[in-house]
């Protein structure tokens, strides 16, 4: 049977960004949902994160506002980023471990929190593809996850690509609260232009995007920050016109209100998408989606909500934008709702739960025996 109390929740943030809006990712956002909707349940939540992280919870920052992420180092510096990094995890683990927590929360994507597990019971969420540094904890002779650590992933593609690594992954998909994006109804839709939004990196696929719209005889908007400055400057920047327009890095309420003006949604991932947040956030909007299939695209994108393409060339991609937007938007919506925020926190909450009865069992055990 479950407990009912309410818990004292330990939350391990990655450490890249703080977190608060405008998110950078969508990692950043499903920490923040996570943090604000277990406080909002009673729960006595606290977020070790980066310094300008804002959120309705205790926040304890582990690392300096002033670290700024550099993607892919070399040498030197990325010897000294993963120090910094690890030493500030360290310091999660310690406090953690100090702390009078009942259960934590792992969305850190280190290795130090399966290399040398809190005290506490622990939920794992993976939000990522396998991560060398993470699989080589796992690989390593004679581990194996105990019983006080659950490991889920966001959807059951990503859970596929960490078998060979993990037996035993529950999946929880990525929730949305479907509220925020449905106020945007009213914004009135540019007929013939495509939207997209994502961080700006090789792997969010934006040029293909691009060259999408382009031979489905669309223009294209697109959102988000510049992850990847050589990317944006080198592959992006020169195809920017009237018909190709970047409008910056939005906050969620401005978001809402892009993804709603769009005719369809374009998500172009070039990698093994996980879940894909934003495409979901546009079904939420009434707007269309037409995908690549890689990851999860298939898992979130069903027959109501959008259209996958068929290959993963630019022109697989323009029909699958000739065909998405075509669909009803309050069918989108629709689809929508499988990804409602509620579903996903009751079921973060029931394993947060087993796993604290579970740990209360067995020391009830210990002290009988």
């Amino acid at each position: 049977m479950l407990l009912a109390h309410p818990l004292s929740i330990a939350v391990m943030a990655h450490l890249h960004h703080p977190i608060a809006s405008p998110y950078p990712g969508g990692l950043e956002m499903h920490t923040a949902l996570l943090t604000e909707e277990l406080t909002a349940r009673g729960h006595a939540v606290t977020l070790f994160a980066k310094a300008g992280s804002r959120v309705p919870a205790t926040v304890a920052p582990v690392l300096d506002a002033g670290f700024t992420f550099t993607r892919h180092p070399d040498g030197p510096a990325r010897d000294a980023q993963t120090h910094l990094l690890d030493g500030a995890q360290r310091v999660t683990l310690d406090l953690i471990n100090e702390g009078d927590f009942d259960v934590v929360i792992n969305n850190s994507l280190s290795p130090l929190p399966h290399a040398n597990p809190p005290r506490q019971p622990m939920l794992t969420i993976l939000h990522t593809p396998p991560l060398p540094r993470v699989t080589d904890v796992f690989d390593a002779d004679g581990y194996s996850p105990t019983p006080r650590h659950k490991i889920v992933s966001v959807s059951a593609a990503n859970a596929l690509q960490w078998k060979s690594h993990l037996q035993n992954i529950s999946v929880v998909h990525n929730g949305i609260r479907l509220e925020e994006w449905r106020t945007a109804g009213g914004v009135r839709r540019r007929p013939n232009t495509a939207v997209w939004s994502g961080r700006i990196t090789p792997e969010k696929g934006l040029h293909v995007a691009i060259e999408a719209a382009a031979l489905a005889g669309m223009r294209i908007r697109f959102a988000g920050p510049i992850s990847d400055r050589d990317y944006f400057d080198k592959t992006i920047a020169p195809l920017l016109s009237a018909s190709v327009q970047h409008v910056g890095h939005l906050d969620h309420g401005q978001l809402a209100s892009f993804l709603s003006s769009g005719a369809v949604f374009i998500s172009s991932p070039l990698w093994a998408e996980p879940f894909g947040l934003s495409t979901v956030e546009a079904m939420a909007c009434g707007t269309p989606v037409a995908a690549l299939p890689c990851g999860a695209m298939t898992e979130v994108i069903d027959d109501r909500a959008g259209v996958v393409a068929q290959g993963f060339a630019a022109t697989d991609l323009a029909l699958a934008v000739e065909q998405a937007r075509q669909l009803d938007g309050n069918s989108v919506r629709a689809s929508a709702a499988r990804f409602a925020a509620e579903v996903m926190i009751t079921s973060y909450e029931n394993h947060l739960r087993a796993l604290v009865s579970q740990d209360l069992l067995a020391d009830i055990e210990m002290l009988a025996s």
